[in-house]
């Protein structure tokens, strides 16, 4: 029996299961007859629709005269942020009026030689800082050898460089490691609501401490494309963030909505807040709002930028809503998975 108008050949579908690169089949009508899940990870395909109109000029090309187009074309990773993906795209017609796009993500190699050159610019500058006192505070101890309250005094302040040391080295690792493998290719789809509970989970220590409570609103259960463990690495660092930065005896609250295609995870504090003017930089890198608190509470100045990469690689971005004394809101906002995606993976 020959297959229906909108179905494929077996063995058209087989081989389109082996290929390494996103699939999308399109019919007569640039419909999406079928679509791998890397396709909609990629952002290539978003609403079962081919989602960037370069895409649709290629295919108009390649039905005009049957020749198959093939393109390097940088694209924006989601429908929000400032994350980009470099794909090698090539579209082909398939016969029955049908059109094939495949694309090949090339954008770890680009990242790869941005990553060597400000890796070493970064760690040079900011390892200084910790190694350097170590260094002053171990020649400190040494001069006072004879008195042991200093040296218990001094071996305390050596340790908490050594602490504030080791968190900035596993921060440079983990942002390096981030950026050179993103989360572009992740084909899985993750449960939002698994990702806040562990994220809380693991940060309610560190609250307890100060006697803040973390509390998850009920809402939706979506999904979205990507990397579970990233993702819970994103919602940590703004739960850490904000138990830093909030008093003790206060409480931070965690919600989970779904608007627009856009999975939202808010993370609302009582802290300290954030000037208007210093709003657009706690992002960057090493960059630190308040450098005493941060000193005190062995921040290095990279958990936000983490998370500002952990979501443009998921095709989202991360807003802030503040006001000193009023406390802060994060907002990590991610596409969501489609529920019926039309998969070959």
């Amino acid at each position: 029996m020959p297959p229906l108008p909108n179905e494929l050949h077996d063995d058209v579908v087989r081989v389109l299961a082996v290929l390494n690169a996103a699939t999308v089949v399109l019919d007569a009508n640039d419909d999406v007859v079928r679509a791998s899940s890397l396709a909609y990870a990629l952002g290539i395909v978003r609403n079962d629709d081919l989602e960037h109109q370069v895409l649709l000029d290629l295919v108009v090309l390649v039905r005009r005269d049957g020749a198959i187009r093939e393109q390097e074309l940088e694209l924006p990773r989601g429908p929000v942020g400032g994350g980009r993906v470099l794909l090698q795209v090539r579209v082909a017609p398939l016969g029955d009026d049908r059109v094939l796009v495949l694309a090949e993500d090339r954008t770890e190699a680009r990242r790869v030689e941005a990553i060597r050159r400000d890796f070493v610019v970064n760690v040079s500058h900011e390892l200084k800082t910790p190694v350097g006192a170590i260094s002053l505070l171990a020649e400190t101890v040494t001069d006072a050898a004879e008195d042991p309250a200093v040296v218990r005094r001094f071996a305390e302040r050596m340790r908490r460089e050594a602490m504030r040391l080791s968190a900035l080295v596993h921060e440079i690792i983990e942002l390096s490691r981030i950026q050179v493998d993103g989360a572009t290719s992740y084909e899985r789809t993750v449960s939002v609501a698994q990702v806040v509970i562990e994220a809380v989970d693991r940060a309610r220590t560190s609250a307890s401490a100060k006697n803040i409570a973390i509390t998850i609103g009920d809402g939706p259960q979506p999904h979205v494309y990507g990397d579970h463990n990233l993702l819970v690495t994103a919602v940590r660092n703004l739960l850490d963030n904000a138990v830093a930065y909030s008093s003790e005896n206060t409480h931070v609250g965690v919600a989970i909505t779904e608007v627009d295609g856009l999975v939202q995870i808010a993370v609302v504090d009582q802290g300290i807040g954030i000037a208007a003017e210093e709003q657009e930089r706690v992002f960057e890198r090493f960059y630190r709002v308040d450098d005493a608190r941060s000193r005190e509470t062995g921040g290095t100045g990279l958990g936000l930028s983490i998370v500002k990469h952990i979501a443009a690689d998921h095709g989202g971005d991360v807003q802030l809503w503040s006001e000193p004394g009023q406390g802060t809101t994060f907002t990590l906002r991610i596409p969501a998975a489609p529920m019926n995606a039309k998969d070959v993976a």
